[in-house]
This record gives structure tokens, C-alpha cells and sequence, in this order.
């Protein structure tokens, strides 16, 4: 009985508006498992091939965005602002971002900080657009600004995220231009604009229903023990 009453006291956010670009849960879970393989052999090839296989450097570029774009689409959803989403969100990037950080060093130094805490600072910017109020929007952009210069990917990723929630939030032609512009500025970063090609494939996973429950955990544990493997690996090569 207590169970069922603290379900209803809780109940889980709804998706965004449908629209062309509505994407169900399961293939958002798909979505999210296919970035996680991608972001595993972009890493093995990276910290133990020296970035040695073009192919899997190319496909690690999509990383980023589809998992800026999992996000964003979770934090558009009505009512979770009210619900502590963004919140509960901030505090699991923390945790784990901060348990990554001594492998993540290890890998490629104090600096910049490592993905968990690029989406950190994205999910507080949207957390004080949102809470609203002019001294909250100034904060906001004061975040990005001096956060854009911390994180992993640095500004152009905090874009991508940005664009990627207006975008879902209201889908139109202008916001779509500016969704694809600030992805493509990844490739200042990349070197390369296989990023862009990020866009198509999440929009192939709003045309499809995949049955795949979720698993919130995953990736935040994955993140950290992956990176730790990694660090040993290469300290033993």
C-alpha cells in the first residue's frame, strides 16, 4: 500500500510534446546503449591504440551529442523541473563524475574535466533558465561562459546541449538550423564533423518503437569502472 501511494505521490514525468521528432522511451534506451558501445571503442582506441582506427575515432565523435540529446529530451519532459528531476539529476553527475576523475587524470590530466561534468553544467543551465528570474538567467549564462572553459568539449558541447532542449522543447525549422550549427561546431574540438552525422541517427530512433526497459544506472556506473579498467590497463602496458 505505501509502495503504491509514494508511485502515485511520484509519478514519472511525461514525455514531450509528440511531434515528428517524438522519440519513445525504449529507443531513447536504445539510443543511450548504442552512444555507450560507441563511446567504449572510442576509448580503447584512444587510451590503448592511440587513436590508431580512423573508424571507431569517427563513430566516438556521435558520442557526444546523442548522449547531450538523451538528456535534454529527459529534462524537456513537463513537469520534471517540479518533479526534481534536474536536481536528482546533478547530484548523480557528481557522484559519479567525481569518482571517474582519478582514472580520468590518470588518462589525460587535471584538465579538462571529463563528460559527466560537461552534462553537469548543462543540466544546472537548464535548471536556472528554467527556475527563472533575471538574477537566475545571468547566473546561467555566467555558468556557461566560465563552466565552458572546465569541461570536456568545452563550449561547443554545452551548445549542442542547449540547442538539442529548445529544439525539443518547440521543434522548428530555425531551432533545428541552430541545433545542427552547434553540433557542427564540435568540430572544432573533433577536428572532423562526423558529429553532424549524429543528427540523422537519432532522428531514425523517433521513427521506431524499440521495447527496451530502462536502466538509469547503467551508464553512470559504467562511466567510472570503464575508465578505471582503462587506467590499469594502460598503467601495465
Amino acid at each position: 500500500m505505501r509502495t503504491a501511494q509514494a508511485s502515485a505521490a511520484k509519478p514519472r514525468p511525461a514525455s514531450p510534446a509528440r511531434t515528428a521528432w517524438h522519440i519513445s522511451d525504449g529507443s531513447l534506451e536504445a539510443l543511450k546503449w548504442f552512444a555507450l558501445v560507441l563511446m567504449a571503442g572510442d576509448h580503447v582506441n584512444k587510451y590503448l591504440l592511440h587513436e590508431a582506427n580512423a573508424t571507431l575515432f569517427a563513430l566516438g565523435r556521435l558520442v557526444m551529442p546523442v548522449f547531450g540529446f538523451v538528456l535534454m529530451f529527459n529534462l524537456a519532459r513537463p513537469g520534471a523541473l517540479a518533479a526534481g528531476m534536474h536536481v536528482r539529476v546533478i547530484r548523480r553527475l557528481t557522484l559519479f563524475g567525481g569518482l571517474s576523475t582519478p582514472a580520468f587524470v590518470y588518462l589525460v590530466g587535471w584538465w579538462p574535466l571529463n563528460i559527466l561534468f560537461t552534462l553537469w553544467v548543462a543540466t544546472l543551465l537548464v535548471y536556472l533558465w528554467e527556475a527563472g528570474g533575471k538574477g537566475l538567467r545571468v547566473l546561467a549564462v555566467l555558468t556557461f561562459l566560465i563552466g565552458g572553459a572546465f569541461v570536456e568539449f568545452w563550449w561547443p558541447a554545452l551548445l549542442c546541449c542547449l540547442t538539442a532542449w529548445v529544439f525539443i522543447l518547440r521543434p522548428t525549422a530555425v531551432r533545428l538550423v541552430l541545433w545542427t550549427l552547434a553540433t557542427t561546431s564540435l568540430a572544432v574540438v573533433n577536428g572532423n564533423f562526423a558529429a553532424v552525422v549524429a543528427l540523422p541517427l537519432i532522428w531514425g530512433a523517433t521513427q521506431v518503437d524499440i521495447p527496451l526497459p530502462r536502466n538509469r544506472w547503467v551508464f553512470y556506473a559504467f562511466y567510472p569502472a570503464h575508465l578505471t579498467l582503462l587506467a590499469l590497463c594502460s598503467a601495465t602496458r
